[in-house]
């Protein structure tokens, strides 16, 4: 098992992010050097790889990213987490800028937010503090969502009469439906987690506990229960959710189809049904 450490900074004039984490359950055999979307590479190092990245330069002009590593015996990596570091672009930082420098700026912040969106493995958004504007945009680029009841959460950017830029007029919509994602746009209401249960928003909602951290542990819980399962059906299972829920259900099926294929020569899948026949667990190695 693999773990990464990395800043998700609310961005897009968010107001504050604190304590909101990603976990992602990551499930796909890396090679000699591993990427991920956007060119995001470093050496292989085997079982464990802390990363931190994500964090602003200086002018918010680019994204840097940077790593260090622990090295055990594996080569796969298994789980990324992501951890916010109350770093962003700030309305002090917005206010510095021209408006030739607010389009590029919200651009990169875009891009940086899909490739979450686009990680081929599961993706958990673990809210245990503040996730407003951006910080809530990168959450809705996660496969799954679980937050503390004491959290709050809201796409505010109206109030400082712009909008959503990193995707949440979008994902929003798509999460919790049209009508109702209008509504809190519009409104810019600022939910708890309770309230984010209730319309959909988040998939899990916990009490707060000493520490603080109530669903990033519950993140880790559900990290845990994925890592078992075959890299490539899961690699392959999220590509035809994401990718059929786009289009219509006949179309969707041929999706579908098209991604089971990509199971059937896989020594996983003999691998599975072998540990099946034998009462064991299986061991998979993402081929």
């Amino acid at each position: 098992m693999a773990v990464a450490a990395s800043a998700a900074p609310g961005a897009l004039g968010t107001l504050q992010a604190s304590r909101a984490r990603l976990v992602a359950a990551c499930c796909a055999r890396l090679g000699p050097r591993w990427r991920l979307p956007g060119s995001w590479t470093c050496p292989r190092v085997d079982s464990t790889i802390w990363a931190r990245g994500w964090t602003p330069a200086a002018g918010g002009a680019a994204w840097q990213r940077g790593y260090s590593a622990e090295v055990k015996t594996e080569d796969e990596l298994r789980v990324r987490y992501l951890e916010e570091e109350n770093r962003g672009a700030d309305l002090k930082e917005r206010a510095k800028m021209s408006s030739s420098e607010v389009g590029p700026f919200v651009s990169k912040i875009r891009a940086m937010i899909n490739e979450i969106a686009n990680l081929p493995v599961p993706t958990i958004a673990a809210i245990d503090g503040l996730a407003l504007g951006g910080g809530l945009e990168l959450a809705l680029a996660c496969d799954i969502r679980v937050a503390a009841s004491s959290a709050k959460m809201g796409l505010v950017e109206t109030k400082l009469a712009i909008i959503p830029g990193g995707g949440g007029t979008q994902r929003l919509p798509r999460a919790i439906g049209m009508s109702l994602a209008k509504e809190l746009i519009f409104s810019a209401r600022v939910l708890d987690g309770q309230e984010a249960k209730s319309v959909g928003l988040i998939s899990h909602v916990l009490e707060q506990n000493q520490e603080g951290d109530a669903a990033y542990r519950k993140a880790l819980d559900l990290a845990r229960e994925f890592l078992p399962q075959g890299p490539v059906a899961m690699r392959v299972a999220k590509l035809a959710i994401n990718q059929g829920m786009e289009v219509d259900l006949v179309t969707g099926l041929a999706i579908e189809e098209a991604c089971y294929a990509q199971t059937i020569p896989t020594k996983d899948r003999l691998e599975g049904l072998l540990a099946f026949k034998e009462k064991r667990t299986p061991r998979y190695k993402g081929e």
